[in-house]
């Protein structure tokens, strides 16, 4: 038998995940250890046990911000394209597509949709080079292979 055809594409991005990643257990470390290590202070300041775990709850709450930022997936198949930004999710079926595109200069790709809307891709992103590359190659591969009325 001939090459098989494409019937689902799942991307989510790379770069960002390698920077983002690290970055997020570096914060909730360095105010870990700052809640821990601060009980006074030259200037008279006395640190409570409570301002100790609000410096380590800072620490995690900045690392679930920076976190956010690998949120990103697009998830295609035949009946449609779900798209996971940094806040929201949206399905859209392949007859609302009118195309699936990735402007010249743009930090990442878009899906447009009728009366000139589009919905960013954040899951493919320039940044990426050959991988983003590869999922636009994918993400299109599939959607040439559904029926006309999609």
């Amino acid at each position: 038998m001939g090459a098989q055809a494409v019937t689902t594409v799942e991307v989510r991005p790379r770069k960002v995940r390698r920077i983002a990643i690290p970055i997020a257990v570096l914060l909730v470390v360095v105010f870990a250890a700052v809640g821990t290590l601060l009980r006074s202070t030259p200037t008279g300041v006395v640190f409570r046990v409570s301002d100790q775990i609000a410096m380590g709850l800072l620490g995690v709450l900045l690392a679930a911000g920076v976190l956010l930022l690998t949120r990103p997936r697009l998830r295609a198949d035949a009946d449609g394209v779900e798209i996971r930004n940094i806040i929201g999710t949206h399905r859209y079926s392949w007859a609302l597509v009118e195309a699936v595109s990735f402007p010249n200069g743009a930090p990442w790709a878009r899906v447009e949709l009728p009366e000139d809307e589009y919905v960013p891709v954040m899951a493919i992103q320039a940044s990426d080079g050959e991988h983003a590359v590869a999922a636009m190659r994918a993400l299109r591969d599939l959607r040439r292979t559904l029926p006309a009325d999609g």
